[in-house]
């Protein structure tokens, strides 16, 4: 891939599954929070799964939409927009009601010394949603940052594995987890409770942060040794396909890929692909922030894209100055504070 289009294009292939899928579902689809870095993507994968299997459903993001060129992109995509402000009350309940939701809304970079905004962001928006959205089926995006470091050689947390939130990011999307399972009981709303982390794209992501540090000759310090990725195109696909599973109380989903990537081994690899020396430096600590997916990849199956898939794409992408976004991960940060 060696331009954006190549690359929207290939994020937005659906998978037989996912057209199975989407032709068995009944209703339309609104992403909340769709202008973030994995919804406009997602939108047009669902578009695309919905052309492919015949069928007649809207596709809907809502969004502040502070890039209106994206709008208007969504828009030629076929995906119908609303701009609002989620935080708004009275603009929330005038949104339409749908039978499938992607609830995608968030703050997490800034969150030191805007405590306040991340709490009514991750955890009192998503009453009010779960409020507006009782008689849909909802898709609650969430992270691995709700449990604790673990031991490398564990395999990471499971979806048993009891929270441990380190920091208040992390404590405010507990707090979302637990507003939205708290109406899915009390309403009976069909949920998945969707962990994610990291999506890997082309611009941003765990492995991009790790391939330009190596080809800029930057420190690499490997002391969060270890990470879970997965392309962004397989966790958009298992979001949509997470409609389907939906159930009261919540279904819990780890969702990454099935590696526990050594930072150091893949700042080699990149290395390697790179022709450049990674400058390492530090040591790995003995846990890290990591989940195991067995139970999401026993429900959708392996990522279609694999590790190695990623890295190469990337270092080819880096080598031609591929455009990025100045969205880092800080996937390094072991205290929480983001």
């Amino acid at each position: 891939m060696k331009t954006v289009s190549e690359l929207e294009a290939k994020l937005a292939e659906p998978s037989d599954a996912l057209v199975k899928d989407i032709a068995a579902l009944d209703g339309d689809i609104m992403l909340l929070g769709v202008g973030g870095k994995m919804g406009p993507s997602l939108a047009r994968l669902a578009m695309n799964a919905i052309k492919k299997a015949g069928v007649d459903k809207k596709v809907i993001g809502a969004s502040r939409f502070s890039d209106a060129a994206l709008k208007n992109e969504l828009e030629a995509d076929g995906v119908q927009t609303i701009s609002v402000d989620l935080l708004d009350d009275a603009a929330l309940q005038q949104l339409p009601n749908v039978k499938n939701v992607l609830y995608m809304a968030g703050n997490k970079f800034g969150t030191t010394g805007r405590e306040h905004f991340t709490w009514a962001m991750n955890s009192y928006l998503p009453g009010r949603v779960a409020e507006k959205y009782r008689d849909s089926r909802i898709v609650v995006f969430s992270t691995g940052n709700v449990y604790p470091l673990t031991p490398v050689f564990s395999g990471g947390a499971t979806e048993s594995t009891p929270p441990g939130a380190n920091g208040e990011y992390g404590m405010s999307c507990l707090g979302r987890e637990r507003v939205f399972e708290s109406f899915s009981h009390k309403y009976g709303i069909p949920m998945v409770i969707y962990r994610l982390n990291y999506a890997i794209d082309l611009r941003y992501g765990v492995l991009l942060e790790l391939a330009r540090s190596v080809n800029e000759g930057r420190a690499i310090d490997v002391s969060m040794g270890h990470a879970n990725v997965v392309w962004q195109g397989d966790a958009n696909e298992w979001a949509l396909r997470s409609l389907n599973v939906a159930t009261t109380p919540p279904q819990v989903f780890n969702m990454s890929g099935p590696e526990t990537v050594s930072m150091r081994w893949a700042a080699q690899e990149f290395g390697r692909l790179l022709g450049k020396e990674p400058v390492i430096v530090g040591e790995e600590a003995p846990t890290a922030l990591l989940s195991n997916c067995s139970k999401a990849h026993a429900t959708f199956g392996y990522p279609r894209v694999t590790l190695k898939q990623m890295m190469t794409w990337i270092a080819e992408w880096v080598q031609i100055g591929g455009s990025t976004w100045n969205k880092p991960t800080h996937f390094q940060e072991r205290d929480g504070k983001y």
